[in-house]
């Protein structure tokens, strides 16, 4: 859409252009002087045929867009050159390689867990969530079609997930209280007020529109139960509650849409990113799949992206290696699930409401 934009409203520009390069990609460029697109994040860009992992050129065309400022591509743990020497020399290091890795955050972050099986499923939780699974091809059926769900490259096949909220309604309430004073509550605290709070009182469709912008998430949270004849949280446990639990709901949508498409059954949920921290959110989660949970590592971005530089040093000899040494060396907490009657009458109630949104 941002191409489309340029083309409609500043068509000069695009004209000028020699090369599009992706955040990541011009970061390589400047610091190794080889531009190229790598491929995860090239493949998030709706221009990449997901079959080839080639770009979309005569789509691209269609669009009115020039196809030659699309830079070749290369896959994630692809040594692009050296360092620059006047890189080199401002920050006082040596001559050093330029590694492209998964550059897409959710792509490095994947590579980072140890995924054993088809039935182990993923959730990379912070601001947002991506619920998925690894898939050696792209799926590109009606089902998925109709199922809302993306194939994305990765270091390890493809990562066929949807796009689902995070924590984003919790902070935005958190920044809410912090303006008017009512708390300064850390999330951990938020959480353990969540944890006493009672049970399935207020159902949300947290990926509902007036909830994806800034501003008074309480408020906004507040009148949607209203609007559907639900009473409003009474204190900010309360509030906090319903969107945790919601979020499991939403989450175990998403793992049975993914289990459709893909024919699979699922047996595990890893749990990565800022949410692994949370105890009771995973507990949740592992409640509302009735599958376990395996929460951690929590910086697995940071960790995909080690393993794609030891894969391209010959450090490490493949990206199941790598996994294995992530599952031996980090911390991890796995949540037994305890589903009951009352989580799949709270889901029955969850699945209206998102009928209802539709």
């Amino acid at each position: 859409s941002q191409l489309l934009a340029l083309r409609d409203r500043h068509p000069a520009q695009l004209a000028a252009a020699r090369t599009l390069l992706m955040m990541p990609d011009l970061m390589h460029y400047w610091l190794s002087g080889v531009a190229t697109g790598e491929y995860t994040n090239a493949s998030t860009t709706q221009l990449l045929d997901a079959r080839t992992r080639v770009w979309a050129t005569d789509l691209i065309t269609r669009f009115g867009l020039p196809a030659q400022i699309f830079p070749p591509l290369v896959p994630p743990a692809t040594t692009l050159g050296t360092i620059l020497p006047a890189f080199a020399d401002d920050a006082g290091i040596p001559s050093v390689p330029v590694i492209a890795p998964a550059t897409h955050d959710t792509g490095a972050a994947v590579a980072a867990i140890p995924l054993a099986g088809g039935g182990a499923a993923y959730i990379s939780c912070g601001t947002w969530a991506l619920v998925g699974v690894e898939v050696p091809y792209p799926v590109i059926t009606p089902a998925a079609r109709a199922a809302n769900v993306t194939n994305e490259g990765g270091i390890g096949g493809v990562r066929l997930l949807k796009n689902v909220c995070g924590l984003w309604l919790v902070q935005e309430c958190q920044r809410a209280w912090e303006r008017t004073g009512a708390s300064h509550d850390d999330y951990a605290t938020l959480a353990a007020r969540a944890a006493i709070a009672p049970s399935f009182a207020l159902i949300l469709d947290p990926d509902a529109p007036q909830f994806t912008y800034p501003g008074d998430m309480p408020a906004r949270i507040a009148a949607a139960a209203r609007a559907t004849n639900q009473i409003p949280p009474a204190d900010i446990g309360a509030t906090v509650r319903g969107i945790i639990e919601s979020l499991a709901l939403a989450y175990r949508a998403a793992l049975t849409d993914l289990a459709t498409v893909t024919g699979r059954t699922l047996d595990t949920v890893h749990l990565v990113g800022g949410g692994a921290r949370n105890a009771f959110l995973c507990q949740c989660i592992a409640d509302a799949t009735a599958l376990p949970v395996i929460a951690g590592p929590v910086e697995a971005t940071a960790l995909g992206n080690l393993i794609a530089q030891l894969i391209a040093q010959g450090e490490l000899a493949s990206l199941a290696e790598g996994r294995a040494a992530v599952q031996q060396s980090a911390r991890m907490t796995t949540y037994t699930p305890h589903p009951s009657p009352a989580w799949d009458a709270a889901y029955a109630r969850f699945l209206a409401l998102r009928t209802n949104h539709e």
